[in-house]
């Protein structure tokens, strides 16, 4: 009981941590970062926006092709967009599961299997590049902070385990077993061995998840490259290598379940990183406020849109 009620308190720590900031720095300097915004750098910023959709929209609508799970581009362009504003409202992004009942009416069984299938190999593939990209440019903080690389390392192979035993159906049948002899009863042992067949139905071969790990790498770096042009709007003159180190160990903390889309937490974390190079807090909280505008909450109202227009369709 006393656990239920600390899980629902959680997200609070983040938003706390975020006015705790907001007080910390000097709000007129965040107001004035803004004012002389360069608008030609925003510009290119809001281009990177449409192109990031389309690339996160692509690595896991590849999957689906793969699945045979029959929907158009349009369509999962839609469906992205509005488990973009469920995964923005929510810790962790889990709210982004809802896909997965999007998805279940463009299957033949119109069983929720493959959609959870879907989702899910693409969220470890989602963790799995972030971890990589930290990896690949932890030099740019050689001699400056020590970063726990070989943890990474740990964890990056953890997660590839993880994706070689989830995509193989006897090993995850043997292991999820016990839960549906002792946990499942009834009526739900039927549908349980329904989904569970639905979810392995034709997953893609092993050689293909190379090409759908490159994607999500791809779609990282967009994502990355906005953030990137908003700090040049803003007068931070660092190369893109340093956003490739700093933003995915922002991104990996974001990602602790104790803040509404790691609000608070990936600034505290951006503001720490960003001042290793002398850059300062005001600049940082405003690129991290705008990129959250246009990252997250211009793709959410659209997905709100989006999920009107289907109440009244249905």
């Amino acid at each position: 009981m006393i656990l239920k009620s600390w899980k629902k308190y959680l997200p609070i720590i983040g938003i706390l941590l975020f006015t705790y900031i907001l007080l910390s720095i000097d709000i007129s300097q965040v107001f004035l970062e803004i004012k002389n915004i360069n608008y030609y750098f925003l510009s290119t910023a809001f281009i990177f926006i449409l192109f990031m959709l389309i690339v996160q929209t692509f690595k896991w609508y590849l999957i689906a092709v793969f699945q045979e799970i029959k929907i158009s581009f349009k369509d999962a362009f839609n469906i992205n967009l509005i488990s973009n504003f469920y995964g923005f409202v929510t810790p962790s992004k889990i709210g982004g599961i809802v896909r997965a009942e999007y998805l279940k009416k463009y299957t033949d069984d119109k069983n929720i299997g493959k959609g959870l299938f879907n989702f899910s190999i693409d969220k470890m593939l989602d963790l799995s590049s972030i971890v990589l990209i930290t990896i690949m440019f932890s030099f740019v903080f050689k001699n400056k902070i020590n970063l726990p690389i070989n943890l990474f390392i740990i964890l990056f192979l953890t997660f590839a385990i993880l994706i070689g035993f989830f995509i193989n159906k006897k090993r995850s049948k043997w292991a999820l077993g016990f839960i549906y002899r002792k946990l499942i009863h009834g009526k739900m042992k039927t549908k349980a061995r329904i989904t569970f067949e639905s979810f392995y139905d034709n997953i893609p071969k092993k050689r293909f998840f190379i090409i759908f790990f490159g994607i999500n790498l791809i779609s990282w770096i967009f994502i990355y490259l906005i953030h990137y042009f908003i700090g040049l709007s803003l007068g931070i003159n660092l190369e893109m290598i340093h956003y490739l180190a700093i933003m995915p160990l922002g991104t990996i903390v974001s990602m602790i379940p104790i803040s509404i889309n790691g609000l608070g937490t990936r600034e505290a974390t951006l503001i720490s990183l960003f001042s290793i190079f002398n850059i300062s807090a005001a600049k940082v909280f405003s690129m991290s406020l705008l990129a959250y505008v246009l990252v997250g909450i211009i793709p959410s109202i659209i997905g709100i849109f989006l999920i009107y227009k289907k109440n009244l369709i249905e």
